[in-house]
């Protein structure tokens, strides 16, 4: 039941059995997210949209899941933003996280990113799965461009 529930949440990819991506999920889906065994929840959406969950951080405490926020504006990436995320990513680390922004494409760029610099992998095994979600318009091309030619966050 938790899996059928988690591929109704939009653009869901499970990256491995530690890191699970997607759109915004509903707080039903949130609560699926809980009962799948997540234990943090990062979002990098701004939650500014008509699409963002009204009071997020309240429902995922409520279901007993650790919350956090960084706000990527989607024409603006930073590398203050993936900075930010790479902290979030080595705090949890050994944890279950579930990584949304609102359509997975901020937080696929990032993870790939993060994957690539972070974790060594192969930029092509990477890419694979950011092109399972999109292929970066402009703005994040050059934001993944440029963040892989500076290495690592730090």
């Amino acid at each position: 039941m938790t899996t059928a529930a988690l591929a109704t949440i939009y653009n869901m990819l499970a990256i491995d059995e530690q890191l699970g991506t997607s759109g915004q999920p509903t707080s039903a889906q949130l609560a699926a997210i809980k009962e799948a065994g997540y234990e943090v929840v990062i979002n990098l959406a701004t939650g500014t949209t008509p699409r963002d969950l009204p009071r997020e951080a309240e429902v995922v405490a409520q279901q007993g899941m650790a919350y956090i926020h960084i706000p990527v504006v989607w024409e603006h990436p930073t590398a203050e933003n993936f900075t930010q995320f790479c902290t979030a990513m080595e705090a949890t680390q050994g944890k279950k996280r579930f990584v949304h922004c609102i359509a997975n494409m901020r937080v696929s760029a990032f993870v790939y990113l993060y994957r690539v610099l972070r974790q060594g992998l192969a930029p092509e095994a990477a890419q694979a799965t950011l092109n399972q979600i999109w292929q970066p318009n402009a703005i994040w091309q050059q934001f993944l461009d440029e963040t892989l030619a500076h290495g690592s966050a730090e």
